[in-house]
């Protein structure tokens, strides 16, 4: 099942509205590059534990 990250979940002085979404694994990893870049955050495994733990699952569109 793909995972979803979404910033607009989460308050942010920019209100960034990046969404990312793949597999578990790319997206904790593109998510914790963005914090990083981004938001200033600092890479730790207790980061991506928490970015890991936030991640909803991707809805499908369903078709008529």
């Amino acid at each position: 099942m793909r995972k979803v990250a979404d910033c607009r979940d989460y308050p942010s002085e920019s209100n960034c509205t990046l969404t990312i979404s793949g597999e578990e694994d790319e997206v904790v990893r593109a998510a914790a590059e963005h914090a990083v870049s981004v938001h200033g955050h600092d890479d730790s495994p207790e980061m991506r534990e928490q970015i890991r733990g936030m991640l909803k699952e991707e809805r499908t569109p369903q078709t008529a």
